[in-house]
């Protein structure tokens, strides 16, 4: 890697990866108003580390950088974007940009790009397609949300039940218009009802005079228009399958989804449990002050209302701590561990529901499992902080008190952290987004309540 005189980063373009310098040195011909350089900057990365830039430079840069290079922005990266600039980067583009850019996706890349914007930035991307092509979208528009309506692509390959191999081949060759992306040939009846899939490999490798009924895959299966897109993510990870047909009330194909498109959905579910798990929601950093703050305040409000009910239970046994004090320096301790492991065993479980490995069939099995752990952890910790306890205030009874207060509390935070999202997601809440404050709430005031309890009965 070297950088040339006029400061373009030189490399070869297969270790051309997205770094400070490179951001920087775009940065810096945003500011010069230097298309060339940045032209020669932008031309080798991929269209994902294109979007990454376009999200981390400020509002002010990215408006300049589209200025200067809005002739560079195709589908692709509009499709890679996140949803929070997609709106601002579509504004700034020129009509016949925006134009060209959304022509190249398939009908799916459409619908995902549009779903989130505002019905003028909606209208303007739907007046930029063909007359075929919006109509398509919207179409999947229509379906609701969240649905496998929305997540399949309009653009299929079909082929008759009655086709040989070497039909289907001399198809492919001279069809004018193909999928950018497709793994099956689905063959259909005459009422086009979907019958089976034919792989690309099975197909290449058949002789032309086999039938195609005759080379079909055994996992094929069909996927309802109205299934949740969750759903269908699942059965895709469950089954292993690389795409499959999507029909209406009727059974008759409408459309397919593609492997990609289910991973994403997986990917998507995943990233959301992770920040609904830490109270931040959807959020990302390209998000306004306000925004951020907005989407943290219920979090922050639900923790400060559980906080409250852990100060009550301590306030209850303000009596024993006036007396022994110690037990105001140590019992941040039993409350810390419980949550700790609250935690630990929650996220488990909020994943485990997703992927539905957690079912009733084997709950009873997994409480007992958390139970089990939790109990030898707090052996062990109770062992420790019991000595320190012991050794730090030179009370043995203080000592034993921690060790009983810190296995009940260990044994209780690994009971509620499969309980509690278990019984929320019974609940029809998303246990992603209630549990944490729950078991915190769990461990806190059982934390409490055990050694201050314990310490009632023995030092008073």
């Amino acid at each position: 890697m070297a950088e040339t005189e006029d400061g373009v980063i030189d490399r070869e373009e297969d270790e051309y990866i997205l770094d400070s310098r490179v951001v920087d040195a775009i940065l810096d011909a945003v500011e010069a108003n230097d298309a060339e350089t940045i032209a020669a900057l932008m031309e080798p990365l991929h269209a994902a580390d294109i979007a990454d830039l376009l999200e981390q430079i400020g509002s002010a840069d990215r408006a300049g950088l589209i200025a200067l290079w809005s002739g560079g922005i195709d589908g692709e990266i509009l499709s890679e974007l996140d949803e929070s600039i997609r709106e601002e980067v579509i504004d700034l583009l020129p009509h016949d940009v925006l134009s060209d850019a959304v022509r190249e996706l398939d009908s799916d890349d459409v619908v995902d790009l549009i779903e989130d914007l505002e019905v003028p930035q909606q209208e303007r991307i739907l007046g930029a397609l063909e007359d075929s092509d919006r109509a398509a979208v919207e179409q999947s528009m229509a379906y609701p949300e969240y649905s496998a309506g929305r997540l399949m692509q309009r653009e299929v390959v079909t082929a008759p039940e009655h086709w040989t191999v070497g039909e289907a081949i001399d198809f492919l060759r001279n069809a004018k218009e193909l999928p950018d992306q497709f793994y099956h040939v689905i063959i259909v009846d005459p009422r086009w009802h979907p019958v089976g899939n034919v792989t690309l490999g099975k197909l290449l490798s058949s002789k032309r005079a086999v039938r195609l009924v005759d080379i079909v895959e055994e996992s094929f299966r069909t996927i309802d228009v109205m299934e949740a897109e969750g759903d269908v993510a699942y059965a895709f990870n469950q089954y292993h399958l690389i795409s499959a047909p999507v029909v209406d009330a009727d059974e008759r194909l409408v459309g397919v989804i593609t492997i990609d498109d289910a991973m994403a959905v997986l990917d998507e579910e995943l990233e959301e449990d992770i920040l609904r798990l830490a109270g931040v929601g959807d959020g990302s950093l390209s998000d306004s002050v306000f925004e951020t703050a907005r989407r943290r305040l219920p979090w922050l409000t639900v923790n400060l209302v559980t906080a409250n009910i852990a100060a009550y239970v301590i306030s209850e046994f303000e009596n024993v701590i006036a007396k022994v004090v110690a037990l105001a320096v140590l019992m941040p301790i039993v409350a810390s561990m419980g949550g700790s492991a609250g935690i630990q065993g929650l996220t488990v479980a909020v994943r485990a529901i997703a992927t539905r490995d957690l079912t009733g069939s084997n709950l009873l099995r997994v409480i007992r499992r958390e139970a089990t752990v939790g109990l030898i952890n707090g052996v062990v910790f109770a062992c420790l902080m019991g000595a320190v306890g012991a050794f730090w205030f030179g009370s043995l009874t203080l000592g034993a008190l921690l060790a009983a207060a810190l296995m009940v509390n260990l044994v209780v935070a690994g009971v509620a952290g499969i309980v509690v999202p278990v019984t929320l997601d019974k609940a029809g809440v998303d246990p992603a987004l209630a549990s944490g404050a729950f078991v915190t709430t769990v461990t806190d005031v059982v934390g409490f309540f055990a050694f201050l309890g314990l310490a009632t009965l023995v030092l008073l």
